[in-house]
């Protein structure tokens, strides 16, 4: 996952540790002792609006996708404490950033415009005449005798 220093979010895109800042705070929950000495809940900040390391359109769209995500600085916060160990948080928090980053920089495909067949249109036609039928002969009783 981690070549030369560096986080691989997609095929072109990766990321310096140096860029991302990791920090350790207690954790809150059930845990006893342990919950209020150590401190294990791991806190990751990247700082989307001034990241080096994105291009200006990745930059653009990253604000745009995560603007719920994003405090009024443009940093993103991911907190990780489902472990009791600051390893894992810090790995969870890293597997969490490298997920959504990846979601978030997936553009749509175009739409390609297309044409209903011959025998769509045939069809769709079809069925509004026998409508069109339907409706013309309702009240007509008084007609028929």
């Amino acid at each position: 996952m981690a070549e030369d220093n560096t986080l691989r979010i997609n095929g072109r895109l990766s990321i310096p540790f140096s860029e991302i800042d990791i920090s350790f705070i207690r954790s809150s929950g059930p845990g006893g002792q342990h919950v209020n000495k150590a401190s294990t809940q791991a806190e990751l900040t990247f700082d989307v609006a001034h990241a080096p390391s994105l291009s200006d359109a990745d930059r653009n769209w990253l604000l745009s996708r995560l603007g719920s995500k994003l405090d009024s600085a443009g940093v993103l916060r991911i907190t990780a404490q489902e472990f009791r160990s600051q390893l894992r948080n810090k790995q969870s928090a890293l597997d969490k950033f490298q997920s959504l980053l990846a979601q978030a920089l997936e553009r749509p495909k175009p739409r390609k415009k297309t044409k209903p067949t011959k025998s769509s249109v045939e069809t769709r036609l079809k069925r509004k005449k026998q409508a069109s039928e339907k409706k013309r002969l309702r009240g007509r009783i008084s007609d028929i005798g």
